[in-house]
């Protein structure tokens, strides 16, 4: 009786957590679908206790308690601009401790030790241990504390060696299960393939990287729930799993870039660079004079970029919006799929801020009516908006589909300095024609915009 309601719990959780996984795909539902999944996990968690033979409650309730009390801690304090940082952390946890379990199941005497359970659990914690590893590097990154890409000699070859020596180290473990050196070895060498991988990846990848370690996290986590025999974990790290492949595809499609692409050409270094293409300058522009192109407009099209959520100028964005809707003119919010640091990243800040979800449309849904704008402000974006994407053959980034602000009649670019994005890619947005360049920190900029629109 005990083990069917174990079970019933188990199948409930897994319901839930699908429920919320699909209300999470329309920002009207996201925090409603958060809230189910949360409800889901608490049903898991508490059914887990009722497990016949459960061993070591002191140790899982002292781990329950201070886990939940440092995520909640964290979660309090940390801003929204430091979101991507955070789910790369909490990715790279969920991968951990599915390695964990990998370990620990590994070097029970009396687990069983088959072929097929050996073989899920050390895949398991072959892909557990890259992502816990690799997303540390990614929290690294978007942190600031590893500014600089670092690529050694020969780089790809060397993850070869590396993905080969721990493929063969877990066979050796298939034939020797209870091997604790080669164990030790084998995680090691996973632990460093998950370094190796993300250590020459660039800022500009980042929302590919975080996705395609959150689908890792739930693979591992659903292949350790067959070893454990656990439904919950199964169906959750299934879902997980999918829907992160699924979500990593569709940040490569933006980017028009394969995964591979992604993983091995080391693009997306941040290089410096003058203000100066082919002879061309960027044109600066005063707050006043913005303002009143602005003010004047018919259509302004705002595009928020990862600029945005350093400056944490969203707030501010949504103060601007409003006031130029009080002066009768039509705002409306292009958010390009892979603006940002994550998935969703100027979504979630702009939600934050207030801004309303029938004010945000994406690429597809926006890029027809930039040709009827009278103005495109370009706060913090600049890959996402670059024509050389379109224009350029040679250029690295050519092929990306981009949100055409080029079509506008005006463009106004808010921009702290001179220097290139992510890709290190010169952006000919900026030096065109009917571009105006506001040079300074986006919130002080946004802040001009406001005070001299109400001075008009």
């Amino acid at each position: 009786m005990l083990n069917t309601i174990v079970q019933f719990s188990f199948f409930l959780s897994a319901v839930l957590f699908i429920i919320g996984l699909k209300q999470m795909a329309s920002p009207k539902k996201a925090q409603k679908g958060i809230v189910w999944a949360g409800v889901g996990m608490l049903i898991a968690t508490l059914a887990s206790f009722l497990v016949p033979n459960l061993q070591n409650l002191s140790l899982i309730l002292i781990a329950l308690v201070s886990g939940s009390a440092l995520a909640y801690v964290s979660a309090k304090k940390v801003a929204m601009t430091d979101m991507p940082q955070m789910i790369a952390l909490y990715n790279g946890m969920g991968g951990g401790a599915a390695a964990a379990i990998a370990a620990v199941e590994l070097i029970n005497p009396i687990a069983e030790h088959s072929l097929i359970f050996t073989t899920i659990a050390l895949s398991g914690a072959m892909i557990g241990s890259v992502a816990f590893s690799g997303s540390i590097i990614a929290f690294a990154k978007l942190q600031g504390w590893q500014k600089k890409q670092v690529s050694l000699p020969a780089q790809n070859s060397l993850n070869a060696i590396l993905l080969i020596a721990t493929i063969v180290l877990a066979y050796k473990l298939v034939q020797i299960p209870d091997a604790t050196i080669i164990l030790t070895i084998f995680f090691v060498c996973a632990l460093v393939l998950g370094i190796m991988l993300t250590l020459p990846i660039g800022g500009a990848d980042m929302p590919v990287v975080i996705s395609l370690y959150n689908a890792l996290t739930g693979l591992a986590v659903g292949l350790e729930g067959f070893v454990l025999q656990n439904p919950a974990m199964m169906i959750a790290g299934i879902v997980v799993g999918a829907s992160g492949t699924l979500l990593t595809q569709l940040m490569a499609k933006a980017m028009n870039r394969s995964l591979f692409n992604v993983l091995f050409s080391n693009f997306g270094a941040t290089k410096s660079s003058d203000n100066n293409q082919d002879g061309k300058e960027m044109k600066a522009i005063e707050a006043s004079d913005a303002a009143v192109n602005m003010a004047y407009a018919n259509q302004v099209i705002i595009v928020p970029g990862y600029g945005m959520a350093a400056a944490a100028a969203q707030h501010k964005i949504w103060e601007l919006t409003q006031l130029l809707q009080q002066e009768g003119v039509t705002v409306k919010f292009a958010i390009h799929p892979v603006a940002g640091r994550m998935p969703g990243h100027m979504n979630v800040l702009l939600a934050e801020a207030g801004v309303p979800y029938e004010l945000i449309y994406d690429l597809e849904q926006i890029n027809a009516e930039f040709s009827n704008t009278d103005v495109s402000l370009i706060i913090g974006a600049n890959d996402t908006v670059n024509p050389a994407a379109e224009n350029d053959k040679d250029s690295p980034i050519y092929g990306m589909p981009i949100l055409k602000a080029q079509n506008s009649q005006n463009v106004i670019v808010i921009k702290r300095g001179k220097g290139t994005g992510f890709s290190g890619v010169q952006n000919e947005l900026f030096v065109a024609d009917n571009t105006k360049m506001l040079f300074g920190d986006g919130q002080k900029a946004v802040a001009d915009l406001i005070n001299a629109i109400k001075s008009l």
